[in-house]
């Protein structure tokens, strides 16, 4: 891809709050289309490491550190500060980072942290979902999609899964969703007003933005909730602030970056309880090489069902 090149380089010993590791795998998603394009909020001049994420063997730590070297982690990448995953060596922020569950494959790890920890911030932190409720996640094949899918039963939630392919409503069906909408060939607000019984939606999960995600707002209930997680469609979605009042729904922003040393420690304390039993897992899509990283940021704009991962080394 255009724009995005191979470099060897050199990793200082990781600072306090860094682990250093060798990486195994490493997930990708949309995020990198825009990080390599120039568009990502405050990365858009380059040159910086693409790759928000990994999984691997921690081989240095800074003194004070809750890792050892020899631990298997996976974890985000400081790749605020240029330092992403696609690499033989990745620093983790320790904040954002636990210990790999037993049976956890490196695929599975390696395509884990950001996708939940983006569903986590949307569902538990910002507009939480209770049992008993309805969910309706927008993109529910893509990796933050179905991560939120995976969490919002695990919540006790019905999930409504919108995608649009056959392919992507099949892999939908299959980790998961209780009920899955192609937006393509049938109109989702009558579709959902058929699964919920004309009652709507109490949150919707919305990584897509546009024209999909402003004819879903039209299904929530009273006193529902949209989380704005992103834009795949290229635009935020447009918030009508009188439909807002009149109907009582709420609009809130996610980004799960930025938090207190307090609020991930409790975050990821839940994922990794959830993981280890087995109630949440990465639904794996395509797992590609290092040499065809290009080649997959390429294909971010419409990616394969499940979340991508790169494998590193072995």
């Amino acid at each position: 891809m255009k724009g995005v090149r191979l470099e060897e380089t050199r990793w200082p010993e990781p600072e306090p709050g860094q682990a250093l590791v060798r990486v195994r795998t490493a997930g990708a998603g949309f995020p990198d289309l825009f990080m390599a394009s120039g568009h990502f909020p405050g990365l858009d001049t380059p040159p910086f490491g693409l790759g928000e994420e990994v999984a691997g063997e921690v081989v240095a730590v800074a003194p004070g550190s809750p890792f050892a070297v020899g631990d298997q982690i996976m974890g985000i990448t400081p790749f605020f500060a240029g330092w992403g995953g696609y690499a033989d060596y990745a620093y983790v922020l320790e904040q954002s980072a636990i210990r790999i569950p037993v049976g956890m494959t490196d695929e599975q790890a390696g395509g884990f942290p950001i996708g939940f920890r983006t569903a986590y911030a949307a569902l538990v932190e910002r507009a939480p979902v209770e049992a008993g409720q309805t969910l309706l996640v927008l993109g529910g094949a893509g990796s933050s999609g179905v991560a939120a899918t995976q969490l919002g039963k695990a919540l006790g939630a019905t999930v409504i899964a919108v995608a649009g392919s056959d392919d992507k409503v099949g892999f939908c069906a299959r980790h998961g969703a209780d009920h899955v909408v192609n937006y393509r060939t049938a109109d989702l607000v009558e579709e959902v007003g058929k699964i919920t019984d004309g009652r709507g939606v109490d949150v919707i999960f919305d990584p897509v933005g546009g024209d999909t995600a402003a004819r879903a707002i039209s299904t929530l209930a009273r006193y529902g909730r949209i989380a704005v997680v992103g834009l795949a469609a290229g635009t935020t979605v447009p918030i009508d602030s009188l439909d807002l009042l009149l109907r009582n729904y709420s609009a809130v922003g996610v980004f799960a970056g930025g938090h207190t040393p307090e609020e991930d420690a409790a975050a990821w304390g839940r994922l990794s309880e959830l993981a280890e039993q087995k109630a949440i897992t990465t639904s794996v899509g395509t797992v590609f090489s290092f040499d065809d990283v290009p080649a997959m940021i390429s294909g971010q704009g419409s990616p394969p069902p499940g979340k991508s991962v790169v494998r590193v080394s072995s």
